[in-house]
């Protein structure tokens, strides 16, 4: 179980590096929300963007993406990679959705609470807990912060929490998570694997957690300056 006054001083810490980021004015459709995510995987934000641009500016309805088929979705969103995978569940989802309600609509997700909801979402095929968290997060603004590459090597670091892989690490990180901050702490934690706690050479001189963060194996080296990665795909969804 998470430390939630851990939890605290890390993204007050976060917050004052980075500041509260920017989230859409309106919530994002949890269909288009999901699909993002999909592309989303494996791949960079700015790649998995265009790919779902070109699925708005080439379709017409999501009618159209099924019938027109797997080949050539696969085709349009080429750029987010993986794409014969990615336009498999992106098929498969915008199928059962017609066959089971009769239209295109993840908004019937509101009414569950946090497990039932990932447990739905996570039945659709290429639909893991992040995704699914991410849904939660973005469309309907729950406490929960999911678990990506990122989020799952920062916190293992820092202490929050230890765990093993990306799932385990979310439901113990998410136990009774701190109200009105998952979002701010979950893009800035990106934010913080992207330009800071990197992988192979984390760059601990200029980490805001620098101080409470209990990684055995700091690198305190006055590295170069960091490079800003501050787009976030799913910020961008509305």
């Amino acid at each position: 179980m998470a430390d939630n006054r851990f939890i605290l001083r890390i993204n007050k810490k976060l917050v004052d590096r980075f500041g509260i980021p920017k989230r859409s004015n309106k919530l994002p459709d949890p269909l288009e929300m999901i699909i993002a995510t999909i592309l989303s995987q494996n791949t960079n934000d700015k790649n998995s963007y265009k790919a779902f641009l070109e699925i708005r500016s080439c379709y017409k309805n999501w009618d159209e993406v099924i019938n027109k088929g797997q080949k050539v979705l696969a085709q349009k969103i080429k750029t987010a990679g993986l794409s014969k995978q990615k336009s498999d569940a992106i098929i498969n989802l915008l199928v059962r959705l017609k066959n089971e309600y009769g239209f295109f609509s993840l908004n019937h997700i509101k009414e569950k609470n946090n497990i039932a909801a990932i447990n739905e979402l996570t039945s659709f095929k290429g639909v893991g807990v992040k995704t699914a968290s991410c849904v939660l997060l973005f469309s309907f603004e729950r406490d929960i912060c999911p678990v990506d590459t990122h989020v799952f090597r920062t916190v293992n670091r820092i202490g929050v929490v230890k765990e093993k892989t990306p799932d385990k690490t979310f439901f113990a990180l998410n136990v009774k998570f701190p109200p009105g901050i998952a979002h701010q702490f979950h893009t800035n934690l990106i934010r913080l694997g992207r330009e800071i706690c990197k992988p192979a050479n984390p760059a601990c001189f200029h980490c805001p957690l620098k101080r409470i963060c209990r990684y055995p194996q700091k690198k305190m080296s006055a590295a170069k300056e960091y490079k800003s990665n501050d787009f976030f795909l799913l910020d961008n969804i509305s």
